[in-house]
């Protein structure tokens, strides 16, 4: 894209859920207009855009539509089908693009990835029938390993631990995916994640380190800065901007790691978009992780990546709701300083599903730690371990 495109241009997302969501209030705040292609019926998060498209993801009229009135597209969530990943970006330009999402989108594809391009990752093997597996299972640590999904897992769904006395044929038999991806199973010590904006002429800068602990596989808070040491997160740092720029990647790239308990730093994962553990960045950061999503896939300069204060992200899910939708009780939540709610506008509060997010801010991590433990307990979500 030689000039950037400029307020009053039209962003297209592809996915209709609250990250779309969040980068729309945004877009709308500087300017643009917004189209979203969500592939089936509006959850509620997809109703601020512009124009939504309830169309299935492989509806030519939805296409048609799309086409016709966005100047550049975007996702929100990375599966979106391949093949029309291939004819967005035929007409339109797509950031980030069709090589990044897909390679992101398939733990098989983003496994081989990351060792070939000598990124350090778990041990691991692809599995596609009861054969493979078995040759795979004897290959295992002492202390076993994940078998998971190569597709369409999240939030530890399609993962199961195994060991080496796991029977072959009964866990294929029950594990109902074509092909998988076998991993060692880590000592986990700490889970981070780094985010990286890379803009079009490929520049790209960090944001700090952020610290995830997560409850029943789903992201339960986020700590930045992250409690570990800086050569850690320096290391952090390095590998994420060496993966964006062997993606070729413009806008914002997520990347998960593991540290193990001896102290390996392995990548665990990449998401092409905006991420959970980014919304910290909405309040605490002088420029968001939505906003420059925004600037890097129009053109415009990325901004700064600069902290004002140190922060906690307490993921909401729809356990806090009452058995009628009864709403929690936000006023006392909000009555601690620093304190900002963000609610996704979902029809339906279920158990296990992300409602929204707090983020606590102060002057100290000591504090914004503090406040969201209070928030927890008038929540009623269970104490961090």
């Amino acid at each position: 894209m030689s000039q950037p495109l400029l307020p009053g241009s039209t962003i297209g997302v592809l996915g209709g859920g609250q990250l779309g969501r969040m980068l729309t209030i945004v877009a709308r705040r500087m300017g643009y207009r917004v189209v979203s292609w969500i592939g089936g019926p509006d959850s509620g998060p997809a109703g601020m855009a512009d124009l939504v498209i309830q169309d299935s993801f492989d509806s030519e009229a939805g296409l048609t539509r799309f086409i016709e009135e966005a100047d550049v597209a975007t996702v929100e969530f990375e599966n979106i089908p391949c093949d029309l990943l291939e004819k967005v970006a035929g007409v339109m330009p797509l950031m980030p693009g069709v090589l990044a999402i897909t390679t992101c989108q398939h733990r098989e594809r983003e496994k081989l990835f990351l060792s070939d391009n000598g990124f350090p990752c778990a041990a691991f093997c692809v599995v596609d029938s009861v054969e493979t597996l078995a040759e795979a299972l004897v290959q295992l640590p002492d202390n076993g390993g994940i078998l998971k999904t190569a597709e369409f897992g999240y939030d530890g769904k399609g993962q199961l631990p195994v060991n080496r006395d796991s029977d072959a044929g009964e866990t294929w038999a029950n594990f109902d995916a074509p092909r998988a991806v076998l991993e060692e199973k880590i000592d986990l010590a700490t889970e981070l994640s780094v985010l990286v904006v890379r803009d079009q002429r490929g520049g790209a800068v960090c944001y700090d380190p952020g610290e995830n602990i997560h409850r029943d596989h789903i992201l339960d808070v986020t700590i930045v800065p992250a409690r570990i040491e800086e050569s850690v997160m320096e290391e952090a740092r390095k590998v994420s901007l060496g993966i964006a720029e062997a993606l070729e990647y413009i806008g914002i790239l997520a990347v998960e790691f593991f540290v193990s308990g001896n102290g390996r730093l392995l990548v665990n994962e990449m998401a092409p978009r905006p991420h959970n553990s980014g919304h910290h960045t909405i309040d605490a950061y002088d420029v968001s992780q939505f906003e420059q999503q925004l600037r890097a896939i129009t053109g415009l300069p990325v901004g700064t990546t600069r902290a004002h204060s140190p922060t906690v992200m307490l993921n909401i899910l729809g356990d806090v709701w009452g058995p009628g939708g009864e709403s929690p009780d936000w006023s006392s939540v909000l009555e601690m300083p620093g304190a900002a709610l963000h609610l996704y506008g979902k029809h339906e509060a279920r158990n296990g599903r992300k409602m929204g997010h707090v983020t606590f801010t102060a002057p100290t991590l000591g504090e914004a730690l503090a406040n969201q433990n209070r928030a927890r307990e008038i929540l009623g979500i269970p104490a961090l371990k």
